[in-house]
């Protein structure tokens, strides 16, 4: 077999890693325009996450030249990689999502990195097939989910294919990458609804612009159409006399008709008690209907004798309002009338029967300055239980608790999650979906009538007339654009289920009904929220599809490469072939894709099946071959692991086999949990997985660990810090890969290790170093290169090193480098970390400092001298930066351990910022590596003993590092400028 050559990606040397990270946490809060909003999907990776890691898999590390002997000197290679890094800054910025001017520019590098590498492969046997500079080799993503990475892999400039077995993830993808560039430049057909006026995009609908307005149009139609069918079943509520008369805070609204916006329900049983065993009494978790100040509303459950009304309170919110009828977690209730405690089996055997219940609590509608909160009306409570659907789901859900606990009260299948009133909203919805793709076809006809002219080729004799041609079979006429348009529509009302269901709580902050996927389950909930589809706020179809209409505004590249999307096993496929691959597996039993996303699949093969009929075939989301151990699915725990993992490994390997060779794999892993035992951190799942990666070929050149759930610069108070996902770095490992002995093993790391750690914090350019936070698992990944590129490292005895075991050995390796007794530190630095090891900031005895002072090669009066420790009365204490000289200058200072001046820097940043900590850094520059390998260490050390505090300012100021250099720089600048002038 003739080798690949292949240099280096700069994935496999270095990152920004933190500006990745404070770019992919602050993309959480974003919504309007996001892809998430376009459809609701699990662990979604995000896009800037997404995008940094393609970039870098992507473009040649500048270390590359120094291997093949050019002349790139150390330095040169970073201050390059210093600017690939400044690309990759900006490309995560939120704000630079759709800036063609930033991604030419990550676009440029992408190519020239591609034309090097085809030079180095032009004498390759398949150099024609694998390496063409004139085209970028294509992406494929073949565990596609919420479609972040395909859709990033397209922005970047690549030909992008997305596979899942999930019709839903497939559909979400082709709604992302495949469907918008189709549509690329196509004005708008639909007729504008009445009372609007052309307003933008007169001429030129840049890119998927005009599709997105179509949606709009259409959405708008429907809306319409569906209030002329079922609008009776949302009525509004007059406010009367006699509700003033009882509630004189309603007086201004006296006469209106007040739009409601949401009705609010409990469930209810049968008192448990057998006087009032007659009663249905309410199981309600809290009467607080707004927490908002000044504005607090709730339900008072008025008894008379067996009956009881509820009634609308403002003004303090009550202890027993904010309580509810509950007790305490779970199915525990209290009897309304009885005081009689309602177990959590009573309810079981009540919901089984078919006796759980419900009734009308409280109505909210929209008044001129907020809310309006009004008792319950007879009418509007026989308006939502005479409703008698044609149709709902029968599809069933899984009996697992852990993702589903409705099954256990009765409500089996998912069409039992909707009251009749939003069945029969749904099915309406879904009808109209197809009668909007008819109006679309035929008003793209009357805008386009001469399809022949448009292809411009003509049409022979017999041949299919474009606009016949559907969009699943490739085609972009008139029958194709309008299923185009109804896939959004549909999406829109699949969105619709998700805060269209008897699930929906309630929130009392926002005071707006909240959808049902807060987390990755179908949890019970027993007081809801019915939105009203028709009030113009959270919950009203034209809302939902808003966002919808968002994401593909967004859209507004048209130069985009076409992509696709299709339905496949990962296990099995071959559309990975000689592509690049970024992907993100299922990661054990962390997620029920599919058995969740049959909640949304009932609905959207309702809406799209004559679509896609191949994709919506079945009545629910396959299953059976889906990469999640689930016991209940496989029969035990072992059973479901074995299957999970044999499933992981064929398919990894078919990964190792199709991938392009010039590039290396990435793979996304959920980390989970992790272990720390003797200063060693460690994961169970962590390591299984890693076992299952090599086993199936690869070996890891680099683990980077992602972070989306904290802050900027900041760990857990108490708690180790944990990535949101890891992503691994590999290549396929050689196939004549020889074995080494653990010595040899032990010794690699040693010689290896210490630069590629020199690279991730920053070298000597003042780059963006990784923050400790994130150091022990990134600096995994150069010591797994070692371990797993060769057959097996084998211990004395012959057998095969596990990854557990090489894991305890680089993580040795990673602490020896950092320690401040490798040599690189004075000796009062040596002996102040030393002491920092066994007592913090607590005194000791004098004593036992003075015999380690000595072995260091320093005294105690000498550290004292340096200004760093007090010592009296037989104790000896590290004084803490606070206590440090505020006006210290290191100039003039005779005795500067970096001890000190590390300490000093923490006061600076955190007194006076960036800039202050600059100054002080230009004024000893030669220390300035020293002090950051310091604070990694005594970082590792706090985070290792739990001592948050002090872990944290070790880590700001690491993650503040590049913004300090920089400021040193201008400072010096300046100071050399007046040296020159004068």
């Amino acid at each position: 077999m003739h080798p690949v050559k292949s240099p280096k990606k700069l994935i496999e040397v270095a990152l920004p890693l933190d500006d990745i990270n404070v770019a992919a946490a602050r993309e959480k809060s974003i919504r309007h325009g996001h892809p998430s909003t376009l459809h609701l999907w699990w662990a979604r990776r995000p896009l800037a996450a997404a995008r940094a890691v393609l970039f870098a898999q992507l473009v040649n590390d500048p270390g590359y030249q120094r291997e093949l002997g050019y002349g790139v000197n150390k330095q040169e290679a970073e201050i390059k990689r210093e600017k690939l890094f400044q690309i990759i800054r900006d490309l995560v910025k939120w704000e630079n999502t759709n800036n063609e001017k930033v991604l030419n520019r990550a676009r440029e590098a992408i190519w020239e990195s591609w034309r090097e590498t085809c030079h180095l492969n032009r004498n390759h046997p398949q150099a024609a097939e694998l390496f063409n500079p004139e085209k970028l080799p294509a992406f494929h993503d073949p565990f596609a989910g919420g479609g972040a990475i395909p859709l990033e892999a397209q922005r970047l400039g690549l030909e992008s294919y997305a596979s899942d077995l999930n019709p839903v993830a497939v559909m979400i993808n082709k709604a992302m990458i495949e469907i918008p560039p189709k549509f690329a430049g196509q004005r708008p057909v639909g007729p504008l609804p009445n009372g609007e006026k052309q307003l933008r995009f007169e001429q030129d609908w840049p890119g998927a612009t005009g599709l997105a307005e179509d949606v709009r149009r259409y959405g708008h139609w429907m809306r319409e159409e569906a209030f002329k069918r079922i609008g009776h079943l949302y009525p509004k509520v007059e406010i009367t006399p006699e509700m003033v008369a009882e509630r004189p805070d309603l007086k201004a609204y006296l006469g209106e008709e007040l739009t409601v916006i949401a009705w609010l329900w409990a469930r209810t049983v049968k008192s448990p008690n057998p006087a009032f065993s007659h009663v249905d009494v309410p199981l309600v978790s809290s009467f607080v209907l707004s927490s908002k100040k000044g504005k607090e509303t709730y339900v008072q459950p008025v008894v008379e004798g067996d009956r009881y009304v509820f009634e609308i309170r403002v003004g303090a919110l009550p202890d027993d309002a904010k309580q509810g009828t509950k007790l305490g977690r779970g199915a525990n209730f209290n009897c309304l009338f009885s005081n009689t405690p309602i177990q959590p089996k009573y309810i079981y055997e009540q919901a089984q029967s078919g006796s759980l219940g419900q009734r009308l609590m409280a109505i909210v509608a929209e008044g001129k300055s907020g809310r309006v909160y009004l008792s319950p009306d007879i009418l509007h409570e026989e308006a939502a239980n005479q409703v008698q659907p044609e149709w709902k789901p029968a599809a069933l859900m899984p009996e697992n608790p852990r993702w589903f606990s409705p099954p256990m009260y009765g409500m089996k299948s998912y069409g039992d999650l909707f009251t009749p009133r939003q069945l029969v909203a749904l099915t309406t919805f879904s009808d109209l979906v197809q009668e909007a793709r008819e109006k679309a076809i035929n008003d793209y006809r009357a805008a386009n009538p001469n399809p022949s002219t448009r292809s411009g080729t003509g049409l022979d004799e017999g041949s299919l007339d474009p606009d016949d041609i559907p969009l699943a079979q490739g085609g972009s006429g008139a029958t194709a654009y309008g299923d185009a348009v109804v896939v959004y529509l549909g999406f829109g009302v699949s969105r619709l289920s998700d805060i269209c269901n008897s699930l929906c709580r309630w929130e009392i902050t926002k005071t707006q009904v909240r959808n049902l996927f807060g987390r990755q389950a179908i949890p019970m909930i027993w007081d809801f929220a019915e939105n009203n589809l028709f009030g113009d706020a959270a919950g009203d179809f034209q809302t939902s599809l808003k966002s919808i209409v968002r994401v593909i505004e967004r859209q507004t590249m048209s130069d985009l490469p076409s992509s696709h999307a299709c339905q496949d096993d990962a296990v099995n496929q071959s559309v990975t072939r000689g592509k690049v691959i970024s992907t993100d597996p299922p990661y054990y039993d962390n997620i029920g894709y599919a058995d969740l996303s049959d909640f949304f699949y009932v609905w959207m093969r309702r809406s799209l099946r004559r679509i896609y009929p191949e994709l919506f075939g079945t009545m629910a989301v396959p299953k059976e071959q889906e990469l999640v151990a689930t016991p209940y699915r496989h029969g035990s725990k072992e059973k479901a692991e074995a299957f999970f993992m044999g499933g992981m490994r064929r398919a990894i390997h078919n990964l190792v086999v199709q991938a392009h060779s010039a590039f290396p794999v990435t793979i996304y892993y959920a980390f989970k949990q992790q272990e720390t035992k003797e200063g060693s951190t460690t994961s169970t799942g962590w390591v299984t997985f890693l076992e299952a990666v090599i086993q199936a070929g690869f070996s890891i050149d680099g683990t980077w660990p992602m972070r989306t759930e904290m802050g900027n610069r900041m760990i857990g108070s108490g708690t180790n810090a944990l990535a949101s996902s890891i992503v691994l770095v590999c290549r396929k490992r050689l196939p004549n890969a020889d074995t080494i002995s653990r010595r040899d093993f032990q010794r690699q790391l040693r010689e290896e290790m210490p630069e590629a750690l020199e690279t991730m914090i920053g070298g000597e350019t003042g780059q963006t170093p990784i923050a400790p936070v994130d150091l022990a698992q990134a600096a995994i990944g150069p010591g797994m290169a070692i371990y797993s590129k060769y057959e097996a490292v084998l211990n004395q005895d012959g057998s095969r090193m596990s990854v557990h075991d090489a894991l305890v050995l680089i993580n040795r390796a990673i602490t020896e480098f950092l320690n401040p007794d490798s040599g690189n530190f004075d000796a009062d630095t040596q002996f102040c970390a030393s002491w920092f090891d066994q007592y913090a900031w607590n005194s000791g005895p004098f004593g036992e400092a003075q015999v380690l002072a000595q072995a260091k090669g320093t005294t105690v009066d000498g550290v004292k001298e340096a200004g760093v420790v007090e010592s009296g009365s037989g104790k000896v204490r590290l004084l803490k930066w606070g206590e440090y000289q505020s006006d210290w200058d290191p100039t003039t200072d005779k005795r500067t351990p970096v001890w000190e001046a590390c300490h000093q820097m923490i006061r600076r940043l955190q007194n006076r910022g960036e800039s202050a900590a600059g100054e002080l850094l230009a004024k000893m520059p030669e220390k300035g590596e020293a002090i950051r390998q310091l604070s990694y260490h005594l970082y590792t050390l706090c985070e290792r003993k739990k001592w948050a505090e002090e872990a944290r300012a070790y880590n700001e100021l690491i993650g503040s590092w590049h913004a300090i250099v920089a400021a040193s720089h201008e400072i010096g600048h300046v100071g050399e400028q007046i040296g020159l002038d004068l």
